[in-house]
């Protein structure tokens, strides 16, 4: 299944209760201000870890839109097409 979060988690706990229903191998995808997750700070650490066992990728243009250019390591950037190929490939849970 794939976990889509549009909320930051500055403002929703949208990240973290995505967080305790993933199972392994589920990709999250950052999405709008749900980018803010991927920038280096408060939530690298948990991103490190959840990266143990999920993917986890950010749309690009979210990214963009609100100057983000430095990432958590291992967070995969995917364009419009990657968004569309993820939803293709999986269930979608949009955490919202």
């Amino acid at each position: 299944m794939l976990h889509t979060i549009n909320k930051s988690p500055f403002q929703s706990d949208s990240f973290t209760s995505c967080l305790r229903f993933i199972q392994p191998g589920d990709p999250i995808l950052l999405i709008e201000d749900g980018v803010y997750a991927a920038a280096p700070g408060k939530y690298a650490q948990t991103l490190k870890e959840v990266q143990a066992k999920n993917p986890v990728f950010a749309l690009a243009g979210d990214l963009a839109a609100r100057g983000i250019t430095n990432l958590v390591d291992g967070v995969q950037t995917v364009d419009y097409e990657g968004f569309v190929e993820l939803v293709e490939q999986h269930q979608v849970n949009s955490w919202l």
